[in-house]
């Protein structure tokens, strides 16, 4: 273990692996949390919100759903401030256990049958804390990674983080495929909605198992040993790095309208809107989400060599390139096409991933890398994934426009390349401090 005398030399490929891989484990428990209370939606919306209008129910769910988003600023600057001055490891482990103590809870609740109107306030208090913890996880993830992986491959194990939004995508739409599809739709309703949540647990335990054996970055260590770090990031932040934060914020809003819309919300698009077989969608979502994180790593690898600017240009014209008709592909009654339109839609979703996260890493320095980043992506994050599904749902009730989803998208996408105009190329860089 590191002390602030002893600072331990710079990582080893082993080192950097085990960063990458603790970094995965708990972005895996982040998104798994995320994508069954999004791919549910449509099951317990009337369990915590019952309704004659089924969408008001829906839009309701969808809300407290976007709640935890508006709490992750306030987790990211208070986590990252912990993260800047006592050590990344730390934080990290306290997320992991709010985070899935948080789903594991969901999963207890009572529902507005049993205590009524308590159901849905319940609800909305685990998901603040959920949303709380989530703020300080795959951002001091990020930051971890990148300060742990050798100038030149930032950007091959910084995609590892972003693969835990895919694994943990396709392990929430696995698991609520095979409880949909063991269960009938009274046994589901009745208590089969909660095996997903409380499935949390042994992830739980895989992730603290693997992050108790890291140790703090040589990067955070050094800047430590120099008495670098200082007592208000924030204060920093917003003085000193005000551009930086409003570029991560532009970037991240596309970013996160490109997974919250493109693959959570389409399942809500496919089974409502367009009648298709819900444990049929869970298993689409989970092949594409497994195809796609696989694919993460490469395209982090290939921004190493290519810019982290070209990589990204590439993947957010994708997505206003695809969204569109995809979306018209999938609304023709065949579910093969629509499988085959989902996978085409979600190509640029590794690409954006993958890239963003080291990006925004760059460009923060080490001594207020946590918060920087926390503070500008979780803004970002309101915006593109706690504002989006809500927003699509309500733009499809009140225009009858199915495609209102993916001009939304298409929108933030433009906002991310306006961005991206302004980021400086950072793929070949060394890490500021």
């Amino acid at each position: 273990m590191s002390s602030s005398t002893e600072v331990r030399g710079p990582a080893t490929e082993r080192s950097t692996r085990k960063a990458a891989i603790a970094a995965l484990t708990g972005t895996t428990i982040e998104y798994y949390e995320f994508g069954v209370y999004g791919y549910l939606a449509v099951t317990i919306s009337p369990l915590f919100f019952p309704s004659n209008e089924p969408t008001a129910g829906l839009l309701s769910t969808l809300a407290v759903f976007g709640s935890s988003f508006l709490v992750r600023p306030l987790g990211g600057v208070l986590l990252g401030w912990l993260g800047d001055r006592i050590g990344r490891k730390a934080v990290l482990l306290l997320t992991v256990i709010g985070m899935g103590s948080a789903t594991a809870l969901t999963g207890l609740l009572p529902t507005h049958g049993s205590i009524g109107l308590l159901a849905p306030l319940a609800l909305l208090i685990v998901r603040l804390l959920q949303g709380f913890f989530a703020g300080g996880e795959v951002t001091g993830a990020a930051a971890y990674v990148a300060e742990s992986a050798p100038t030149g491959r930032r950007g091959f194990y910084g995609g590892f983080t972003p693969m835990g939004v895919a694994l943990g995508g396709a392990l929430a739409a696995t698991v609520a495929g095979v409880v949909s599809t063991v269960l009938t739709a009274e046994q589901m309703s009745a208590w089969g909605w909660r095996i997903p949540f409380l499935c949390s647990i042994p992830l739980i335990v895989v992730s603290l198992v693997m992050r108790k054996k890291l140790e703090d970055t040589h990067e955070f260590e050094t800047a430590r040993q120099r008495r670098e770090l200082v007592k208000a990031p924030l204060g920093e932040v917003l003085t000193r790095h005000f551009g930086a934060v409003a570029k991560v914020v532009g970037l991240s809003f596309g970013q996160n309208a490109g997974y919250w819309v493109g693959l959570v919300f389409m399942n809500i698009y496919l089974t409502k809107n367009l009648g298709y077989d819900q444990t049929a969608v869970f298993w689409i979502i989970m092949v594409v989400n497994l195809v796609m994180g696989v694919l993460m790593p490469l395209w982090g690898g290939l921004s190493d060599r290519k810019g982290r600017k070209f990589v990204l240009t590439t993947g957010f014209i994708g997505y206003m390139v695809l969204v569109l008709p995809m979306m018209l592909l999938m609304n023709n009654d065949d579910i093969w096409l629509a499988l085959l339109a989902m996978v085409i839609a979600a190509i640029p979703f590794p690409i954006v991933q993958s890239v963003g996260y080291p990006t925004y890493a760059e460009q923060f320095p080490t001594r207020v890398r946590y918060t920087g980043l926390s503070l500008s992506f979780n803004i970002g994050t309101i915006l593109g994934g706690g504002i989006m599904p809500y927003a699509a749902t309500w733009l499809i009730s009140a225009s009858g426009s199915l495609l209102a989803p993916g001009w939304l998208l298409i929108g933030a996408c433009v906002i991310a390349l306006l961005s991206l105009l302004a980021v400086r190329e950072t793929s070949r860089s060394e890490l500021a401090r």
